[in-house]
């Protein structure tokens, strides 16, 4: 398991003079008892979720499918539909200070949304299951299965397209520093991505074939 670190202050000041940021760093250390392949900090408020470090540790941690791990919660966010989020989109995320809790106790409010949603699910299916019984046709025209399979194709080739330049969005920034650091061949472009640990789309290792696509 790899380790993306991200350290948060509130002030200038606490980020100049290291205050608040060692005793996160050995939260960190104590919690996953080795090195991150990467550490972001932050000289920032915690009510914006937009944070460039924030923002570059995400990217990272996907790119790597590394774990987030942060000191305590409220050096990530407070905002508690932005972790909801977080937490949806897949990206596992550590918190040193409650290693083992935190989907539960950060989920609360995601739980209870949920049971909202599938109160309103049962109540539809209730509703459907009465309007049948009432002898209302339910469904579309499915007479064309053939256009509708059709469709369904295309939109998944338009949903794998726009992942892909999703990622290549991602990993463009390291191509570039790959390229700055004298990567002048795709096989070397490939090893320097590979030693940072950063996935393909695929999540495999980098080739210089691979590399070729995503520049193409």
């Amino acid at each position: 398991m790899q380790f993306v670190a991200y350290y948060r202050v509130s002030t200038r000041k606490q980020g100049d003079s290291g205050l608040g940021l060692e005793a996160q760093r050995e939260a960190v250390a104590r919690s996953i008892g080795e090195q991150p392949i990467a550490e972001f900090v932050e000289v920032e408020s915690g009510k914006s979720n937009t944070r460039p470090k924030l923002l570059e540790a995400l990217a990272l941690s996907k790119l790597t499918g590394a774990v987030l791990v942060v000191a305590k919660l409220d050096r990530l966010s407070r905002n508690a539909a932005f972790l909801n989020t977080l937490f949806d989109s897949g990206q596992e995320v550590r918190f040193a200070d409650m290693p083992f809790a935190d989907r539960f106790t950060i989920g609360i409010m995601a739980q209870v949304a949920q049971w909202e949603a599938e109160t309103i699910s049962k109540r539809t299916k209730e509703a459907l299951k009465a309007a049948k019984a009432r002898g209302t046709k339910l469904g579309g025209d499915r007479g064309n299965i053939r256009a509708v399979g059709a469709l369904g194709r295309q939109a998944s080739a338009i949903a794998r397209v726009e992942r892909s330049r999703e990622w290549k969005a991602l990993v463009e920034p390291y191509l570039a520093l790959a390229r700055a650091n004298g990567c002048t061949t795709l096989q070397s472009i490939a090893d320097y991505l590979n030693d940072r640990h950063i996935k393909t789309a695929r999540g495999g290792r980098w080739r210089a074939a691979s590399v070729a696509r995503i520049c193409a």
